[in-house]
């Protein structure tokens, strides 16, 4: 029998910025996933999520992006 993550199709990775000043900056950390994705190659992005949560200083913001390795379509 297959297990649950056998049947997975989709890849992800999730990033940051590091916690302290400039971690709420939301044009660095998208400069930082264009770079990740410029580093993974030809690759099809099906989804991004961003999430932000309040902190008592800056938000702190995640960015997932859920991707296939399949070249993407042009």
């Amino acid at each position: 029998m297959a297990s649950p993550s056998d049947e997975w199709t989709i890849r992800h990775f999730s990033l940051s910025n590091a916690a302290g000043p400039g971690q709420g900056d939301v044009a660095a950390l998208l400069r930082r996933v264009a770079d990740t994705l410029d580093e993974l190659g030809d690759v099809q992005v099906q989804d991004i999520a961003f999430h932000s949560e309040v902190t008592e200083g800056e938000d702190d913001l995640t960015m997932t992006v859920y991707y296939d390795r399949e070249p993407r379509r042009r």
